[in-house]
């Protein structure tokens, strides 16, 4: 079984090398036909190679271009060429200081378009080979009637990757779970009891069944724990004092650098912004409102008004999709968030860090609290920007599952994680946020079977 999953990985990390080989070829090809001015000699353009290298791999490392299996298709496409493109964009002014002047650009953009055509055939065969490869598991899904995770759902919906089976409640007798799970090698174990879950993630491992588990908030919490021996006894051990005051310093002194040259650079943006709004329907230009921060403190966060002024004694709503409550300017900046960006002087004042938990209205939180008492632990850093949750999640994301991103985040905190997020950030502003339905169909696997 071990030989087989190194011949399976070898065969897709030779054809991820041969895809980079070939985009890099590529870049060779246009570079010496018509840049010939941009060379440095022999040694001077195996370092340009290799700097052109080591950018497109941290950049297609940070967006997972090759998460092939996880992500969907048009995901992998995406990635690609956007770490194509800033990798293009890098190594052309590179080029321009080798030259000492601006080269003809026209080149560069042919040789992405040429790029990205090469990128949607390669992603096409590694993802025929991945599946071809790995075949879809049979999934056993473990879950609390009373508490229907939608991870099962989600996973119905990657019928490449996962067959759900069956579904199998833990109101049912241990012995009947333990029987079914040994007809399975995939288990889902959902969450629920904690001494229900230990005792069946223990039956799992000691049959080697492949297990996914969705952990609780005190299992994402344990995940930021890293091990220390006391004599003979292994104890996990866990800080839990939020950021250090180094951390702190670092960390501020980012947000205030950065939201200076963000302000600076979007300035002629937000200028034109504020005209726009005023312009078309002549109401105020900054929305604010009420959040919590860090240590519950409270604070007015700015936005750019992208909906209609509330009539006096009109009730307050969420925001839906298509809602007819935004404004003709706020269905232009609110898909590239572009209303957010006045809360660059929220992180300039101190209220918001760039990265961190999204800051969330009081009353949403005490919401809950009532089933989540734990969500308040998500205030142990300055709320931000954009974050974990932000990235990864979506604008349906259950508290739950926001709640352990954000929580994770605080774990794992540190300065590249920051770095990594942000340029994931960019990532994600030229993705339109999406929705996640699901047929009936696909909810099947929650009926457990009666028969």
């Amino acid at each position: 079984m071990t030989a087989l999953i190194k011949f399976r990985n070898t065969v897709l990390n030779i054809l991820k090398l041969m895809s980079i080989v070939t985009l890099v070829t590529a870049f060779i090809a246009v570079w010496q036909l018509f840049y010939p001015q941009a060379s440095l000699g022999k040694w001077g353009d195996l370092f340009i190679v290799f700097t052109y290298l080591v950018i497109l791999f941290v950049f297609v490392t940070i967006y997972d271009a090759f998460k092939v299996g996880i992500m969907r298709m048009h995901e992998l496409v995406y990635s690609m060429s956007l770490s194509l493109a800033f990798t293009n964009c890098f190594v052309y002014f590179e080029l321009c200081l080798v030259a000492r002047r601006l080269v003809n650009p026209l080149y560069m953009l042919a040789l992405m378009v040429f790029q990205v055509i090469i990128v949607m055939a390669v992603m096409h065969t590694l993802s025929f080979c991945y599946f071809t490869l790995y075949k879809a598991r049979s999934v056993l899904a473990v879950f609390s009637i009373e508490n229907r995770n939608d991870i099962i759902k989600k996973m119905a919906t990657i019928k490449e990757r996962f067959v759900l089976s069956k579904g199998i409640t833990v109101d049912k007798s241990m012995d009947e779970i333990k029987r079914t799970i040994d007809e399975f090698d995939t288990v889902l174990i959902c969450d629920f009891d904690n001494n229900v879950k230990s005792e069946i993630l223990n039956y799992c491992y000691s049959r080697d069944k492949r297990i996914y588990l969705l952990p609780s908030s005190a299992d994402t919490i344990l995940n930021g724990s890293y091990p220390v021996q006391i004599f003979d006894t292994p104890v996990l051990f866990l800080h839990n004092g939020g950021l250090s005051m180094e951390q702190r310093v670092m960390k501020r002194t980012m947000d205030i650098v950065l939201s200076s040259i963000g302000i600076i650079l979007s300035s002629p943006i937000m200028l034109a912004i504020a005209l726009a709004i005023k312009l078309t329907d002549r109401g105020p230009i900054i929305f604010k409102q009420v959040r919590v921060t860090r240590n519950n403190r409270e604070f007015n966060i700015y936005k750019f008004r992208s909906m209609k002024v509330k009539k006096p004694g009109e009730e307050v709503k969420k925001t839906t999709v298509d809602d007819d409550r935004i404004t003709l300017v706020g269905k232009i900046i609110r898909p590239f968030r572009l209303d957010e960006l006045p809360q660059l002087f929220n992180i300039l004042f101190g209220d918001m860090s760039i990265v961190g938990p999204r800051p969330e209205m009081k009353e949403i939180i005490e919401e809950n609290e009532i089933l989540l008492p734990e969500f308040n632990l998500r205030h142990k850093v300055k709320a931000g920007l954009t974050g974990y949750a932000q990235i990864y999640g979506k604008y349906n994301t259950t508290p739950q599952n926001k709640l352990n991103m954000d929580l994770h985040y605080i774990e794992h905190y540190s300065i590249l994680e920051d770095l990594k997020l942000i340029i994931m950030t960019i990532k994600i502003l030229f993705v339109r946020e999406s929705t996640e339905g699901f047929s009936e169909k696909n909810s099947s696997i929650l009926k457990d079977d009666k028969k």
